[in-house]
């Protein structure tokens, strides 16, 4: 069913009145390179325990198998730009580092229920039927988001844009309207390598490339079990997922404020005690994180990165707080509480 540019231009309007910083559209099979890149990715091993991505890559490579009706996607950002510098908290070793994105509400809830009004005002006005996906299901976002030319994918391999930077949400509408489509993006990196020299792990094997075995962003969220020693001391005091590489990107020069107040960092979160963090059993873990991204990591994981954090921070006077937990009933948590006060002792 084709739509025409009247109806575009309405769309565009609708999605920023949700309060989306962009909106454009690209097809479904946009993407070819994709399956090449994925498949080479999973071949080097880069996603670790990820098994997941290593399922399902007839359609996490090519979108048009996901839903063969689709004649558009339509690509949502939606921005979550932080009020300050988020590494700044990195020079406080008694404090933890959560990233940006999870100081508050889980984005999933929150993106996913403007997608739904957005392609709710699109049947309304136009029909076809729409399908909407936001980071959980097996959807190339960036890859497409670079398609419908919301941006470039960055050396961090992280979608960036000239006119918001980096710190932004995709979502996509897939719809069996044929809307028409926008000009692929450019890659605007040029020789700055910024990104790929705040990473604390050596994380990119070259520009473009994400091993996600030395991420800290992998390694505090989906890893489990021990982390390799070689890693824990470079952790520092990050305890969920990590900024750093984001922070960098000069192109965050022409970042948009965050136009949803629920992605500002909870007063608990924004610079929280370890010592406190690391007496959280499993029922108090699941309160305070209620509502929160951090809730899916379970307790055990958590706290094992809080120790992590504890070992790194120098400080004699948090050694009680380990010893307290060499004893944990969970193995992980166990050994990292002993890490941790061998470290400061």
């Amino acid at each position: 069913m084709k739509s025409g540019s009247g109806l575009k231009d309405r769309l565009v309007a609708q999605a920023r009145a949700e309060g989306f910083v962009d909106c454009r559209i690209c097809r479904p099979w946009d993407v070819p390179q994709v399956p090449a890149r994925l498949e080479a990715f999973l071949r080097a091993g880069y996603h670790g325990q990820m098994e997941w991505m290593a399922e399902r890559t007839h359609w996490r490579g090519d979108p048009a198998k996901l839903w063969p009706e689709a004649r558009s996607v339509i690509m949502l950002a939606e921005s979550y730009t932080p009020e300050g510098d988020p590494t700044g908290i990195l020079a406080h070793p008694d404090r933890g580092a959560i990233s940006v994105y999870a100081r508050n509400k889980d984005y999933h809830d929150l993106v996913k229920k403007r997608l739904k009004r957005l392609a709710r005002w699109l049947i309304a006005e136009a029909g076809g039927e729409v399908k909407v996906f936001v980071d959980t299901a097996p959807v190339p976002e960036k890859a497409l988001g670079h398609a419908a030319g919301l941006g470039w994918q960055g050396k961090h391999t992280n979608l960036v844009s000239r006119d918001w930077g980096n710190w932004a949400f995709l979502g996509s509408v897939f719809s069996t309207l044929e809307l028409p489509a926008d000009d692929v993006e450019v890659d605007h990196c040029g020789s700055c390598r910024a990104c790929l020299d705040a990473c604390p792990t050596d994380a990119f094997p070259a520009p473009y490339q994400l091993d996600a075995r030395r991420c800290i962003s992998y390694l505090t969220i989906e890893h489990k079990g021990p982390v390799e020693e070689e890693l824990r001391g470079k952790l520092g005091n990050r305890i969920y997922g990590c900024d750093d590489c984001l922070a960098a990107c000069p192109w965050n020069k022409f970042a948009v404020a965050a136009s949803d107040m629920r992605y500002a960092a909870r007063d608990d979160l924004n610079a929280p005690v370890l010592a406190e963090l690391a007496a959280l059993d499993d029922a108090a873990f699941r309160a305070k994180f209620s509502g929160s991204p951090i809730k899916r990591i379970g307790r055990d994981r958590f706290v094992r990165n809080v120790l992590y954090a504890i070992g790194n921070s120098g400080l004699t006077t948090l050694v009680p707080v380990a010893q307290a937990l060499t004893d944990d009933p969970d193995p992980t948590v166990a050994d990292a509480a002993r890490w941790a006060a061998e470290q400061l002792s």
